[in-house]
């Protein structure tokens, strides 16, 4: 059995125990354009970390940060015309080209990898854009990357005997998966029970297709990650955060699994 260490696990808590309650002040709170700049505040920190792992020289890490944050505004303004585009693109390659990066079935290059940070890092920012004009149903979305990390990790380092991927993570177990598939059972069935959130037009089906669908991508999210990581030779993505790293050590998962989100959104109102 894997212990979790205690002093990274107090770490884990008080990095939580600060940062949620500001974020929970900025998505409640705050007016769309700010929370917009808010979000593309820490977009700006995971291009950063985004250019270290892939090796950008200095003067290409500064262009790929604004070619990002300018994609953002862009995205915001066009909105209709540009959004479900940049959505659509963010779901193809976590289902078409993300895997086969992660089974080396075709080479992946620094330029290759900087291209694949903008379409992640901008559909994740559109989707957090998008989906605050509902604050209490976004919060019940990233409850869903939230309790697979959690559930994933500690039943991963309680009962983890079965490695998912031990060429790129070795930490990572099918009983962490399964832990997570049971805690985001749960969690969906409270909140149906409790609240009854309507997360695509009140289609039933469809939230459970759609909640299938966050907890497999955030799971990928986190391995992508994982294998940029690797290739690059660290063991985090950064050291903002104690306890979790970087700040795309803390959001893998969700800039896989919220486009998604995001997309259902979209078609669903329409």
């Amino acid at each position: 059995m894997n212990v979790v260490p205690s002093s990274v696990l107090v770490r884990r808590i008080i990095t939580v125990a600060i940062i949620l309650p500001l974020f929970l002040v900025a998505l409640f709170w705050l007016p769309r354009p700010l929370w917009g700049a808010t979000m593309l505040f820490v977009v700006v920190l995971a291009c950063i970390e985004w250019g270290a792992l892939t090796a950008l020289a200095p003067r290409a890490l500064v262009a790929f940060t604004l070619l990002v944050a300018s994609a953002c505004v862009a995205v915001a303004w066009l909105r209709a015309a540009g959004g479900a585009l940049v959505l659509w693109a963010a779901i193809a390659f976590w289902l078409v080209v993300a895997p086969l990066w992660l089974r080396r079935t075709i080479p992946a290059n620094s330029l290759a990898l900087a291209l694949a940070g903008a379409i992640v890092l901008v559909s994740a920012w559109y989707s957090l854009y998008l989906l605050q004009e509902a604050a209490g149903r976004l919060l019940a979305l990233l409850g869903v990357v939230w309790t697979t990390d959690t559930a994933a990790y500690f039943v991963g380092r309680s009962f983890g005997r079965r490695k998912l991927a031990p060429s790129i993570s070795p930490g990572k177990t099918w009983e962490g998966v399964f832990g997570a598939i049971a805690a985001v059972g749960v969690y969906y069935g409270l909140l149906w029970w409790l609240w009854a959130p309507a997360f695509l037009a009140g289609h039933r089906a469809a939230d459970l297709i759609l909640v299938a669908g966050m907890l497999a991508l955030s799971i990928e999210g986190d391995l992508f990650e994982s294998w940029v990581k690797r290739r690059a030779g660290v063991k985090d993505s950064g050291r903002m955060l104690p306890g979790h790293g970087g700040v795309l050590d803390r959001i893998d998962g969700l800039v896989a699994a919220l486009p998604l989100a995001a997309l259902g959104s979209v078609i669903a109102s329409n």
